[in-house]
């Protein structure tokens, strides 16, 4: 009976982790690029459960176990494995702003911050009073030159990330969307966005801000390859509201079943105190 309150409350300490992700998740449902948490759950070994004999009594000689008739399995509880991010493609949503550039397949941009190097999908990019490219916290965006610098209305992002900018026009911001290089006069490559991917970004760790770090098990940055930089959209997150309010009502479920199971053990055990041993 004590092993089935263990049990209970292993369960109810699992689904108050996954319901800490789902909440999360619904947080940032709006936040752009944000990328979803999942929950994986590993369940402890299972013991096998025989049936004594009549008597009430086991068999004692040696490998004689195996004879004993097989009733089935005990759980014996369940623990928090990982908690590790989604990073499926986000809906590409247009806003018209030039400044706006979004990530359409893999990689990451890289952006620098008093820790280091770090890594984002958020694309919501603007200009700072220097005229330095910066995320929308201020940290500035890293080309592959280092830091970039632009005047307001004289730059153009191709898909493959390069920025390419035409003294000879004088446009505003939104006349930009949507142009080609071929409408350019003499377009000149000033730098090209560093955009980054790793061998295993499921061990990337999330900083807060739409931002990730590298760790020993991510590997280092490497350069990515199969992207399209698409300028004047945002990469919307990829969470779905309605699914995770299905979760939560799963959630929910499953700790009240947890709950009961606990409920009923600690009953039982009462009884056994209260009444058969007396």
């Amino acid at each position: 009976m004590v092993r089935g309150l263990y049990t209970g409350a292993s369960g109810m300490i699992a689904q108050e982790a996954r319901l800490d992700a789902i909440a999360n998740n619904l947080a940032n449902v709006d936040k752009t690029a944000y990328k979803k948490d999942l929950t994986l759950f590993k369940a402890f070994p299972d013991m096998i459960i025989r049936r004594l004999n009549d008597d009430g009594l086991g068999i004692t000689p040696a490998g004689s176990y195996d004879t004993m008739p097989f009733v089935g399995k005990l759980g014996t509880g369940v623990e928090v494995n990982e908690v590790y991010t989604l990073y499926d493609q986000g809906s590409l949503m247009r806003t018209e702003n030039p400044f706006d550039v979004a990530l359409d397949g893999k990689g990451f941009f890289a952006v620098m911050t008093e820790r280091g190097e770090r890594y984002t999908r958020n694309g919501a990019f603007t200009l700072n009073k220097d005229g330095i490219l910066v995320t929308h916290n201020g940290l500035p965006v890293l080309g592959e030159n280092g830091i970039i610098k632009l005047q307001k209305n004289n730059f153009m992002i191709n898909e493959r990330g390069e920025i390419l900018v035409n003294a000879a026009l004088s446009l505003e911001p939104t006349d930009l969307v949507g142009m080609t290089q071929n409408n350019w006069e003499q377009p000149v490559v000033i730098d090209k966005l560093k955009i980054v991917d790793f061998e295993n970004i499921r061990e990337l760790k999330k900083e807060g801000e739409s931002l990730y770090r590298d760790t020993e098990y991510s590997g280092p940055a490497l350069p990515a390859e199969e992207y399209k930089v698409v300028q004047g959209f945002l990469e919307k997150s990829n969470v779905n509201a309605v699914r995770e309010m299905v979760d939560m009502i799963e959630v929910q479920r499953s700790y009240e079943a947890n709950q009961k199971a606990m409920l009923t053990h600690d009953q039982e055990l009462g009884r056994l105190i209260n009444e058969v041993a007396r």
